[in-house]
């Protein structure tokens, strides 16, 4: 499950405009918005992508991407 709120702020910081993402993942900015929000699933490659371009490191990725996965090691 996305963590909506940090994917939202490392965009805004990254001074990316959404529309301009959701073109190089080749998404319509609807298709971006409906993954930022948890209500569809990235794929590998479109998170990889996602990690190079807002300079996102393997630590953030798991908070950001994997936020159920990542409780579930804590356990």
């Amino acid at each position: 499950m996305t963590n909506t709120k940090l994917l939202e702020e490392k965009i805004v910081k990254s001074g990316f405009k959404k529309k301009a993402l959701a073109q190089k993942l080749s998404l319509t900015p609807y298709g971006l918005q409906l993954k930022v929000e948890g209500k569809n699933e990235f794929k590998a490659s479109e998170i990889y992508l996602l990690c190079e371009l807002l300079g996102i490191e393997t630590g953030q990725m798991e908070q950001i991407f994997f936020t159920k996965i990542s409780e579930w090691y804590s356990l």
